[in-house]
């Protein structure tokens, strides 16, 4: 059973998410089918991997029902805007085969082009016809969300960024717990570049699972919404089978311990 974390708009997300990165249509469509197949009742995508169609279509073909499926898809930063927000909102609708999605998000601030307070307004609308059922925002750093919710007065449910033992988000998960905003956790391997680290192999073999399961559980400990992502049936299976062992004091400590800052992705302030 997959733990569940509330939002602040009373509705709740499932803390264990599949991702779909660099992942095309049709490798999406086998992928979230054995995801579903293994327990996951959450997908994450976005208009800018180009594979809502092969996400849809593995929803479907699960025959499991609608509601029991958690949604995440993005707006990429060439439509933020409200006219361009709407019509990506509606084309990500038509191609995931969908009435609503479950969490819509901003996926990145794009500061330099000044409109992510008005996209950020256009979410809150598609909140409220009900489309977007919660709405968040994807890589926005404290200012971003400072000056969002100061200028709309509208707190994010979710906030989606990097996050991994390199680069543990203190001040933004301070900055959430204060707000009531949701963490989710993108690159939680770090791109694999996480899977040799001597500590977590350690850790790992103490409790008889993957370097991988151990970065899905520190997240899941931690009241962060993690998303593995893999298109191996087998570590799809093991990334959500996390339930039976728990991180002690000392492997939390030893893991804080790696913090570095180094990121594996792009920093907010370099995408436009």
């Amino acid at each position: 059973m997959v733990t569940s974390l509330p939002l602040r708009d009373g509705r709740s997300i499932p803390a264990v998410g599949f991702g779909v990165y660099k992942v095309d249509d049709a490798e999406a469509a086998v992928a979230v089918r054995t995801a579903l197949d293994a327990g996951y009742r959450h997908v994450d995508t976005a208009e800018m991997y180009g594979n809502e169609r092969g996400v849809g279509e593995a929803i479907r073909a699960s025959r499991l029902d609608r509601d029991d499926v958690f949604v995440t898809t993005k707006v990429w930063n060439d439509h933020q805007g409200r006219d361009a927000t709407l019509r990506a909102f509606d084309a990500s609708l038509d191609r995931l085969g969908l009435d609503a999605v479950d969490l819509y998000l901003i996926h990145w601030p794009a500061a330099a082009n000044d409109r992510y307070v008005e996209t950020w307004r256009t979410l809150v609308e598609l909140r409220e016809s009900g489309r977007a059922r919660s709405v968040g925002v994807s890589n926005f750093q404290v200012p971003h969300l400072e000056r969002i919710i100061d200028e709309t007065g509208e707190v994010p449910a979710v906030n989606q960024v990097e996050r991994h033992p390199w680069l543990p988000q203190r001040e933004l998960m301070a900055f959430h717990a204060q707000h009531d905003i949701v963490t989710a956790a993108w690159s939680p391997l770090g791109r694999g570049r996480l899977v040799d680290e001597p500590v977590l192999t350690a850790i790992a073999g103490a409790h008889g699972v993957s370097v991988a399961q151990v970065l899905v559980r520190w997240n899941v400990q931690q009241g962060v919404v993690v998303l593995p992502k893999s298109v191996t049936p087998e570590r799809i299976r093991s990334n959500i089978d996390v339930d039976g062992f728990t991180l002690s004091e000392d492997d939390l400590a030893a893991i804080a311990g790696l913090e570095s800052g180094q990121r594996t992705g792009s920093h907010p302030d370099s995408v436009a």
